[in-house]
């Protein structure tokens, strides 16, 4: 079972190894949430995430004959990582079983640490199955990401690297997934200091656990759907559940729209990447999921770092877009030399700034002799917008804003 010591003994198993992660206050946060937050930055560990203390102790716990078998994980990529630079520490072989939709940075980062990887299935449960499968054909010893007590004992040692630093705390704000990080962390918190409030977020698109916490029975989804693909976890598992539901205080969720906002708030204000499963705490403070704790001392894990790149892209460009800071406008002008000129001066005059523009002659919504012209704008909040469409129509021209 696990406890108290099983977490000590992980500390001193993975103490040359694991980076201790800055645990830092945050003040533009704490301002917005109107708490005094402090950051646990996992997102900049040796492996870009939390996972690599249970999969670490998890592999230094196996006997030599254990080892010289190798080992197979199912993950959707953090756990992979942390799986493949921990066999590779130990000189052994590692197999890693993705879903197809993993993204392409945590893939490198997996075959970075010389382990096999094997793309199958659309969600972490259907890669599990092919996991076990493949583990049991091959005589490999399975790593399992959450269910298993030496890895949430590895996990459990962040909670103690908090209690070093905060030991006044009133609550801390954990991501779940499958729950080995917070089953870990809260048998750590409700031994050394229950008066720490324990508060689980999950992403609304993955509620398995949530729903099972709530009932108090394991529930599986029937699919899940998140930007958040680190905690994107389909089934239930009765394990940790048990765990939750003995030491959690509280669960809660975010929707995507919230977490890509904290993602773009986190590289903005406090210049970290940090991948959507990282920024689900983070998520809950910004858009007041938990007014109670306002006033309160309160730590939020960031869990890891791994982001896709071309997701983040994404994130930042609707984020521009909603921040009215870029803007989408569709003008209609007569289709003769110079209007196109005549366009972009006054656009220019009202410090606009142009950055990508396509012309369509051929729609059969137009008149013939007329254009559409598709402009991106880099602009200057709500009211240099409102400016823009409002001299546009004095100048006679037939614009639409497109979100």
């Amino acid at each position: 079972m696990l406890d108290i010591n099983k977490i000590y003994e992980a500390r001193e198993r993975i103490k040359d190894v694991v980076v201790h992660t800055p645990f830092s206050f945050a003040p533009y946060l704490s301002e917005a949430s109107g708490c005094e937050v402090y950051l646990k930055k996992e997102n900049l560990q040796v492996t870009g995430a939390f996972k690599i203390r249970g999969a670490y102790n998890k592999i230094a716990s196996l006997s030599e004959e254990q080892r010289q078998s190798g080992v197979v994980a199912a993950s959707a990529g953090n756990h992979a990582q942390g799986v493949a630079f921990s066999a590779q520490k130990f000189g052994i072989k590692a197999t890693i079983v993705m879903p197809d939709s993993t993204p392409l940075t945590k893939i490198n980062g997996v075959k970075h640490y010389g382990a096999q990887v094997i793309l199958a299935g659309t969600n972490y449960d259907e890669a599990y199955a092919y996991a076990l499968q493949y583990g049991e054909e091959n005589s490999l010893v399975f790593v399992h990401p959450f269910e298993d007590d030496e890895v949430m004992a590895g996990q459990g040692t962040l909670a103690l690297e908090i209690l070093e630093e905060a030991k006044e705390l009133d609550a801390v704000l954990i991501p779940v997934g499958g729950g080995g990080l917070i089953s870990g962390m809260a048998k750590a918190f409700k031994a050394l200091n229950p008066h720490i409030q324990v508060i689980g977020v999950s992403a609304k698109g993955a509620p398995a656990l949530k729903n099972s916490y709530e009932m108090g029975r394991p529930i599986d989804s029937v699919s899940v759907r998140t930007i958040a693909d680190g905690i994107a976890v389909r089934d239930c598992s009765p394990i940790t559940l048990a765990y939750i539901i003995e030491s959690v205080d509280k669960f809660i969720t975010v929707d995507d729209e919230e977490i890509a906002s904290a993602i773009l708030y986190l590289l903005e204000r406090q210049k970290l990447v940090v991948e959507g499963a990282g920024a689900v705490g983070v998520a809950a403070l910004l858009h007041n999921e938990l007014p109670e704790l306002k006033d309160k001392k309160v730590a939020v894990v960031l869990s890891g770092g791994n982001m896709d790149v071309t997701l983040l892209s994404v994130i930042i460009e609707k984020g521009l877009i909603k921040s009215s800071r870029k803007m989408k406008l569709t003008v209609t002008l007569v289709d003769k030399p110079g209007s196109l000129m005549r366009l972009t001066e006054i656009l220019k005059d009202l410090n606009a700034n142009i950055v990508h523009i396509s012309y369509d002659r051929t729609s059969i919504s137009l008149d013939y002799g007329d254009a559409n012209v598709t402009i991106h704008l880099e602009t200057k909040g709500e009211e240099h917008q409102e400016q823009i469409i409002s001299v546009l129509q004095k100048e006679g021209y037939l614009s639409r804003y497109i979100n």
